[in-house]
């Protein structure tokens, strides 16, 4: 499957717009083959933009046994998914309402662990606490079934990551 159009999004950053969920699997797995794990990825977009979908479809692109159900972490906070490819670390950090709480969740002890990839919902408030992030995913709802992702490089790998997803 294609990947979406790539179009430039009004802050200059790239934007993909995926007509249906097919194409937002297929940019979810060009992004997967650029990673290495040690990556954290922030996803942003209002509640049904896709991002619990998408971090899916990453898994799914990360060769976690379909068997493995890649669920919200809305309200157990985070899941861990070390079965893949690259070890995966879900996080939803709606309900959190101060840094210090992401203490009590064990994302700094995987993160020290190297290897993981962090995908985090609503963790743009919590990049400075999180050691800094990769790469800022913005989901949007386009169309019934269709999706736009623009895609900010927060550092020199986040970089890497977008040039990867135009090759």
């Amino acid at each position: 499957m294609a990947l979406g159009a790539r179009e430039r999004y009004t802050s200059g950053m790239p934007r993909y717009v995926c007509p249906d969920p097919a194409a937002t699997r297929a940019l979810a797995a060009r992004l997967a083959q650029g990673l290495r794990g040690g990556e954290v990825l922030i996803l942003e977009g209002d509640l049904g933009a896709g991002k619990t979908f998408f971090v899916q479809a990453l898994a799914a692109a990360l060769d976690l046994d379909p068997a493995i159900a890649v669920t919200s972490p809305t309200f157990a906070l985070v899941h861990e998914y070390p079965e893949a490819r690259l070890p995966l670390l879900h996080a939803d950090l709606y309900r959190l309402g101060d840094p210090d709480e992401l203490i009590e969740l064990g994302i700094e002890d995987r993160l020290d662990e190297g290897g993981w990839v962090l995908a985090v919902e609503w963790g743009e408030p919590f990049v400075e606490a999180l050691g800094g992030a990769d790469l800022l995913l913005r989901l949007e709802t386009t169309g019934p079934e269709a999706r736009a992702l623009a895609v900010e490089p927060l550092s020199a790998r986040g970089r890497a990551l977008v040039a990867s997803l135009d090759r």
